[in-house]
């Protein structure tokens, strides 16, 4: 027999014997499934401020994490989502009923408790517990040694144990609430609209990605849930709502990655008026406002790495960082045949058909990516892998538009919007043929969109922020798996 079998069995025999007390509890005249407790104080706070509280009588609820008997005494861990707090039992004070409760209690059962509070003999704060309700009996027995487990997969699969039993995953989708807050107040206070936009869209545009396609009955149609909320923000713009922003759901039918899961949120932000300079303005200030009100400082540990992000960050074009990592000057190569020859030089699988810019493109993710560690803005992206970016009123070839880049991550895409309906036309069209050629990420024709343009769309700034991604650097994360509360995995076999 397996050690899996004989831990599959170990855990049917654990189960068993709660069972068991369950029915023992309901012979009692007890419900082990309990009703509405009132707390008035939660662990952390008795622990706080005990110096007031020692001796008042309080009302905690929480989960048992931890048991031990002594004779007619004994102890307990009660935690909820504050903290951990000891917990007294004795029997000459609960009496005999009440103590046989105490004695039928598993690790993970929930409790409502009642009682006083003092400091032992060795100097731990505790409850003295004077009353105690069943609020919900836990039938499956919590991990032992949840650190220690093999399949780190399962900590995704069971968040909810994960949550139970690791401070650590707690603290993280605590601080994940706190960076959405921050940076929903941070464009809040200055002026900006939260909005919705349709999660399911006639057309999936926005973005270049593969999308997820579903089906409505009744209207007898294809949908595409949105890889980016982009377009219909933009539609906000020529209606006149001058700064508008989405914490979105956004889906993207790739691969899975320590980086990347099909479904994510993106924060995406759009000015009328502005550009994408007012953009990195933007991103650098308000990350780093986030960072000072969440962590309490702008520098922060990544994988042995110490980040600072304090403005301004470094500002660099995409072809002087090419040149500077790769060795190669694309302002000298201007047809298409030489960037593919430049690329090939550099021993890179070339298709006959890539253009200048998406060469250049192929070139900085292969040598350059790997090189941007401190947070870094990229700008001057080709037109052909920016079909929704203004062109640069110097170089037209190239576009106002930035990414930046932390720890060899894309935390931020932005740029000048496209607002020349004629111009948005031909690139549509030019991704159209992408597409008739078998790329399935390349964009797809909006004609509404097209149409919306031709009303007239001001001048305006526009920039999605990757919160996952985000989320992993602030709070040190190697996987995107740990920041999401329920990442999409394989099915098991």
């Amino acid at each position: 027999m397996t050690e899996q079998n004989n831990q599959e069995l170990d855990l049917n025999e654990l189960k068993k014997v709660r069972l068991e007390k369950l029915q023992e509890l309901r012979d009692m005249g007890i419900d082990p499934f309990g009703s509405r407790f009132e707390r008035d104080t939660d662990c952390q706070t008795i622990i706080d401020k005990f110096e007031v509280m020692e001796g008042q009588n309080i009302s905690v609820a929480g989960r048992i994490m931890s048991k031990r008997r002594h004779g007619k005494a004994g102890f307990a861990n009660l935690q909820d989502l504050s903290g951990i707090i000891q917990l007294y039992f004795k029997k000459d004070d609960l009496g005999e009923e009440r103590y046989e409760l105490f004695k039928k209690l598993d690790i993970g059962d929930i409790l409502g408790i009642r009682g006083y509070v003092f400091r032992t003999q060795k100097g731990e704060i505790t409850i003295h517990v004077e009353d105690l309700e069943y609020l919900s009996k836990s039938l499956n027995p919590l991990p032992e040694k949840w650190h220690g487990l093999k399949d780190v997969e399962t900590r995704y699969r069971q968040r909810y144990v994960d949550l139970i039993v690791n401070p650590d995953s707690r603290a993280v989708f605590i601080k994940r609430s706190r960076i959405v807050k921050e940076m929903r107040n941070y464009l809040d206070t200055r002026g900006f609209l939260e909005v919705e936009t349709p999660m399911m869209q006639p057309i999936a545009g926005g973005a270049t990605a593969r999308p997820f396609i579903t089906h409505h009955n009744t209207l007898d149609m294809d949908l595409y849930l949105r890889i980016a909320p982009e377009l219909y923000l933009k539609r906000l713009i020529v209606g006149g709502l001058e700064k508008v922003y989405e914490i979105n759901r956004s889906f993207r039918n790739e691969g899975i990655s320590t980086r990347h899961n099909p479904e994510f949120t993106m924060l995406e932000i759009y000015q009328a008026y502005a550009d994408y300079q007012v953009m990195m303005e933007l991103a650098e200030n308000m990350i780093a406002a986030v960072l000072e009100k969440v962590n309490g400082s702008m520098q922060v540990e990544f994988e042995g790495v110490t980040l600072d992000f304090t403005p301004p960050w470094h500002r660099i074009t995409m072809l002087d960082a090419i040149k500077k990592h790769a060795g190669v000057d694309f302002t000298v190569i201007v047809s298409d045949e030489e960037a593919r020859a430049a690329a090939a030089k550099l021993g890179m699988k070339v298709d006959g058909r890539s253009s200048r810019g998406e060469i250049i493109n192929e070139v900085f993710e292969e040598f350059v990516e790997s090189k941007l560690i401190q947070p870094t803005f990229v700008y001057g992206h080709p037109v052909e892998i920016s079909p929704l970016a203004k062109r640069n009123a110097q170089y037209p070839e190239f576009t106002d538009r930035f990414e930046v880049f932390i720890m060899q991550r894309e935390i931020a895409n932005a740029f000048s919007e496209l607002n020349d309906p004629l111009d948005q036309k031909q690139r549509f069209l030019k991704q159209v043929e992408k597409r008739a050629s078998g790329d399935a990420e390349a964009h797809m024709m909006d004609e509404d969109y097209i149409n919306a343009l031709e009303y007239g769309m001001p001048p305006a700034g526009g920039m999605g922020i990757g919160i996952d991604r985000l989320v992993m650097l602030i709070t040190g994360s190697s996987s995107i798996r740990d920041v999401i509360l329920f990442p999409t995995l394989r099915a098991r076999e």
